[in-house]
């Protein structure tokens, strides 16, 4: 990917500190954070993607793993992950405000003709970053090495970038947001995409980048986990914290919500 809401991107917004990075081995680790986008970049990005934005858009992020000595590179940004929602309605969740809330957003939005059309207003998406074509993730069984991650090694760097947010018309969430820690051997990055939709459903898609410096392993994990509001709340009734609490955190709920996609990827590089 060559530029972040059009701008190229190492660039970065008049007043703003550069974008903060860390190299170890061969891999340069990056990420920016800048304010929320204003309305001149919001309608330009609604052109281009086709389908109105959410609330909170924070376009000029992004995380950034590469490899300088092979070419590799993986973003993680909001347009290419919003570029991954349907745009057909097809997957649009059926509830019974859906046609208001269309309604309303389409209202904010009345003079771009492209944005008068269904589409996912969950913003739901299965994006696992952006890659350069080569080298590629092939299939792998190799898994994500925890016991690894679980030491206690220093973290020599960590940031959390937040891509998007919604509030779903005061009915819920969907947020992306993405995590990084780097430590002296290795580094994981998690983008994980959260969707709350109250009475409805719960929905948790985590993208997963495991880097080993000194081999050069990358192995890229995507898990989808998925099940209705009421089931979820139902398991939470009986613990002693607050459930409503509970509800609304993405690390909690995921060891109650099962698992309906997850595949993994590897690249080795020299």
């Amino acid at each position: 990917m060559s530029s972040l809401n059009g701008a190229p991107v190492d660039t970065h917004a008049p007043g703003h500190a550069d974008s903060t990075h860390i190299t170890r081995e061969g891999f340069q680790i990056t990420t920016r954070k800048l304010p929320i986008l204003k309305a001149g970049p919001i309608e330009d990005m609604t052109k281009k993607l086709g389908i109105a934005p959410p609330e909170m858009i924070f376009g000029d992020n992004f995380a950034r793993i590469e490899h300088a000595p092979s070419g590799w590179r993986v973003d993680f940004n909001a347009f290419d992950a919003l570029d991954r929602v349907d745009k057909t309605g097809d997957s649009m969740l059926k509830v019974s405000y859906s046609k208001e809330w269309q309604q309303n957003r389409q209202k904010q939005f009345e003079d771009i003709k492209e944005v008068v059309k269904p589409f996912d207003w969950s913003y739901s998406t299965d994006y696992k970053g952006t890659t350069v074509d080569s080298p590629a993730f092939e299939p792998t069984r190799t898994p994500i090495p925890l016991e690894l991650l679980k030491r206690p090694d220093p973290i020599q760097f960590f940031d959390d970038v937040m891509l998007y947010e919604d509030e779903l018309a005061d009915n819920g969430i969907a947020m992306l947001s993405c995590k990084l820690r780097v430590m002296p051997a290795r580094l994981l990055l998690l983008s994980r995409f959260f969707l709350r939709l109250d009475d409805v459903l719960i929905r948790i898609r985590d993208t997963r980048v495991y880097v080993e410096f000194a081999t050069g392993e990358v192995i890229r994990e995507y898990t989808a986990r998925e099940e209705k509001y009421e089931v979820v709340r139902k398991k939470l009734a009986g613990s002693r914290e607050d459930t409503l609490a509970l509800m609304r955190d993405p690390n909690r709920l995921a060891e109650h919500i099962p698992v309906v996609e997850k595949s993994l990827e590897k690249v080795v590089l020299k």
